[in-house]
């Protein structure tokens, strides 16, 4: 039976379909960490990677591009554990589901690598690895202390190396367990034991190369807290050129073997010989040098110095006239001295206070005398001018017209005074001003008629 008309279906073909799931996948699932064996390897000429992972019950498809692969640090091979980091996809030319791989690591070793990079970061940031914070290794160690296993390749790499080329230096060995369990909690006692026992200037620390796992003592979070805050220089050769351990990055110096180790802390002696000798030619052409300048220099003032008999009758005849000539300096400055002395008395005796002394006394008698004459005229003038102003002041004065019978009118209250009647009004009370005394006195009437009226 026909559900309708086509076009009203949404009929999809294989390409959309197959375009849709991928988008659904690779949309639904995040990144993924997932674990398992290698079977159906291929690498054609193109460079991408094409496997099958497995387990006991299932398969799935993967493929690794070329730009992801290229960074692998191992081989894949048919068998192989791995664990890789994928994304979920679908292969839409055959409608194939299968896994697009960005990171692939062995399956052994990749926990061991993350918590070596975890471990390997949180230093970092504290600092452990800081260039601040390395010790100088010295030129020449009087003693050289070896942290290693007393019966690996590396110690008897370094033994044969220092004995070659400082043959000079003492050697004391540490023995440790360089691998399996335990061992990284033993090598971090053995530093301690050296660094108090204070018996070395520099310390190797040292193990030849393996897998990871064997080097995986090296990478403990205690030993490297311990190498960084040793007070004594630690210089570390562990495994091959190619092999990193925290240890080597806290470690003062890292050397890409034990042997370049040795090498690192061991001057060589026949360097030493040359040096030594270079030098010692060089202080001996010095010295030599040195002594033929001296004898020069002894020879010509031999020539220069001359005999001692002539050298005290030069100094004699030099003393004679150096007495002659000081002698009539002397003669010369008193005379000069007695003309002036002479020239300064005669000045002074010119000058003399007594003289102007004597003169100005005479003259302020003078001066006293007109003094007194201007002041008893000044006197006699003032007083004829003060009688004559009295007596114009006399005749102008209120009390003289007081004398004559009249009399000054003025407000009790307020001391003013009456000019005029209109100024004053009954009841007002008012004080009268006499050629002596005064009244005070009550108005009872006030009237404006002119007295000369009535």
């Amino acid at each position: 039976m026909s559900d309708g008309p086509d076009n009203q279906r949404d009929i999809y073909n294989v390409t959309r379909l197959n375009r849709e799931v991928r988008a659904v996948l690779e949309g639904s699932f995040p990144f993924i960490w997932l674990q398992g064996e290698i079977s159906n390897f291929a690498c054609p000429a193109s460079g991408h990677m094409y496997l099958s992972l497995k387990d006991v019950h299932s398969q799935v498809r993967c493929a690794m591009f070329k730009g992801k692969n290229r960074f692998l640090k191992f081989e894949p091979e048919n068998g192989a554990e791995v664990l890789v980091r994928a994304n979920v996809s679908l292969y839409e030319g055959r409608g194939e589901f299968q896994l697009i791989i960005e990171q692939m690591e062995l399956a052994g070793e990749g926990g061991l690598q993350r918590a070596y990079e975890e471990l390997k970061q949180n230093l970092f940031k504290e600092g452990l690895f800081e260039e601040d914070h390395k010790k100088p290794v010295p030129a020449m160690p009087g003693t050289i202390g070896v942290i290693t296993s007393p019966t690996g390749a590396a110690i008897r790499d370094i033994m044969s190396i220092l004995k070659r080329r400082y043959p000079a230096g003492n050697i004391i060995v540490y023995p440790v367990p360089v691998q399996g369990d335990g061992a990284a909690e033993q090598i971090t006692t053995m530093l301690k034991t050296a660094e108090k026992r204070n018996e070395c200037d520099v310390i190797i620390l040292s193990r030849g190369g393996g897998s990871i796992e064997d080097l995986w003592a090296f990478n403990n979070e205690t030993l490297a807290r311990t190498i960084f805050d040793c007070s004594l220089p630690v210089v570390s050769g562990i495994g091959h050129e190619i092999d990193f351990t925290i240890a080597d990055f806290v470690a003062d110096q890292r050397a890409a073997t034990p042997s370049a180790a040795a090498e690192l802390v061991s001057p060589d002696q026949m360097h030493i010989k040359q040096t030594v000798s270079l030098q010692q030619n060089r202080l001996i052409q010095f010295l030599q040098a040195n002594l033929s300048t001296h004898r020069q220099n002894i020879s010509h003032l031999e020539k220069r110095l001359p005999h001692p008999a002539t050298q005290l009758q030069n100094n004699a005849q030099r003393l004679d006239a150096i007495s002659i000539r000081m002698n009539h300096s002397i003669q010369s400055t008193v005379t000069q001295q007695n003309h002036r002395l002479h020239e300064q008395h005669s000045t002074l005796n010119k000058y003399n206070p007594l003289h102007r002394l004597q003169f100005y006394l005479e003259r302020s008698e003078q001066i006293h005398q007109r003094l007194r004459q201007a002041a008893n005229h000044h006197y006699q003038n003032l007083n004829a001018q003060i009688q004559t102003v009295a007596r114009a002041l006399n005749a102008v004065s209120p009390l003289a017209t007081l004398n004559r019978g009249y009399a000054i009118v003025q407000k009790y209250d307020n001391q003013e005074i009456i000019r005029n009647a209109e100024q004053l009004d009954p009841g007002d009370e008012v004080l009268t001003r006499f050629s002596q005394g005064q009244a005070k006195c009550t108005v009872n009437e006030v009237s404006f008629e002119d007295v000369k009226d009535k």
